[in-house]
């Protein structure tokens, strides 16, 4: 494969600075240290209506839609790389990513630390993610698919059984990129000041939709928008959306590692579903040093806090202790092995114990009706 590592003729340059170990921005008149709310999005595929819905369906650009949507998180994250690089310091962010009307995905981010608006601007305009795979414009496969021959062990044509292009081989005949994904030119970045109105409201683009799976986000309320997702779906049912995706075998092109368990054209990956429309796994979005708290931190912190609400209405959870304590793998014939049934019961048995202990420890916490001096107490991770 001859992959090209230097930056596209139709790409602005950007500067570059060594980045800092600081992940805090620059203090303004000795106390204010003002951050930013970004918000990105995908470019235009064409004229929409108020909802949503494509002026022209037949000349919305589907295919680009799909792919961008697929290769969205892998954009973002060359943009806070570039970001950073032309900031000189390590800038930490808590986002979140959200379907527009149109249902391409955007990103509200917001952002440790004051940045330019033009430096935002120039680094969005600049940014942008090359997909160095195999061309997958045409589909060569429709009607009969692709077969897994068990001498060979690959997918063989239906008719002429050669077997298929191997995905090694496949991607070292690859000269240029098969796509390339940009930001659109709306972008948005305001300053904004912790502790005051506008803050909170703009912590609430972040947060609303945290509670609620993809599905209760993209809602056709229309005949012309339910349209529209169907189009997009199937855009997004014949555009792969990894190296082993199952999709490829459409187009000739064995998929890595792929088994006699594969499936021609079909693949679980959550970029093909109908609920989710291309929306990236990853919805939420933290960069490791935003709270200076590792993972583990995290868990401990949530531990420590159900400890002591349980602690505090009389239930002693018993610490064990790793001393005491052996661990090995149960082999299947183990005779003291319980039926799989009584563990999967015994585990939703514990969960529901759990659940209404910390529920009542929250009422208490709460105090009894009507008072107002207790604190809310957040909910359990």
């Amino acid at each position: 494969m001859k992959r090209s590592t230097k930056r596209r003729q139709d790409a602005p340059n950007l500067p570059r600075r060594k980045v800092t170990k600081t992940t805090v921005g620059r203090e303004y008149a000795g106390r204010f240290r003002p951050s930013m709310f970004v918000t990105l999005t995908c470019d235009s595929y064409g004229p929409v209506r108020g909802d949503g819905s494509p002026v022209n369906p037949a000349a919305y650009d589907y295919r680009r839609a799909a792919r961008d949507a697929v290769h969205f998180s892998a954009l973002i994250d060359r943009w806070w790389q570039n970001l950073r690089r032309v900031v000189g310091w390590d800038v930490q962010y808590f986002a979140t990513v959200e379907p527009q009307k149109r249902t391409a995905p955007h990103l509200h981010a917001a952002v440790r630390g004051a940045i330019s608006h033009d430096t935002i601007r120039m680094v969005t305009d600049a940014t942008y993610h090359q997909v160095w795979w195999p061309n997958h414009d045409e589909i060569v496969y429709t009607d009969r698919l692709p077969v897994w021959d068990m001498r060979s062990k690959s997918f063989v044509d239906p008719e002429t059984e050669d077997a298929l292009t191997d995905w090694d081989d496949a991607i070292e005949a690859v000269e240029t990129p098969a796509h390339v994904v940009t930001f659109g030119r709306q972008v948005h970045s305001k300053g904004i000041l912790g502790g005051t109105e506008e803050s909170g409201r703009h912590i609430g683009y972040l947060t609303k939709y945290l509670t609620k799976s993809t599905g209760e986000v993209v809602v056709a309320d229309s005949a012309r928008l339910a349209d529209h997702h169907d189009r997009l779906h199937a855009a997004l049912s014949v555009t792969p959306c990894s190296p082993r995706c199952g999709v490829w075998l459409l187009y000739g092109i064995q998929p890595k590692g792929a088994t006699a368990r594969t499936t021609p054209g079909h693949c679980k990956g959550r970029a093909h579903r109908r609920a989710t429309l291309g929306l990236p796994g990853r919805r939420v979005l933290v960069s490791r040093k935003w709270s200076g708290k590792t993972l583990g931190d995290h868990k401990a912190d949530r531990k420590a806090f159900v400890t002591r609400a349980l602690a505090e209405i009389g239930i002693e959870k018993p610490q064990p202790d790793p001393a005491r304590l052996s661990w090995r793998k149960v082999e299947s014939n183990d005779p003291n092995l319980p039926p799989r049934d009584h563990l999967i019961m015994h585990a939703i048995a514990e969960r529901i114990t759990w659940r209404a202990e910390y529920d009542r420890a929250m009422l208490a916490a709460q105090g009894p009706p009507g008072d107002t001096e207790t604190s809310a107490i957040p909910e359990a991770a």
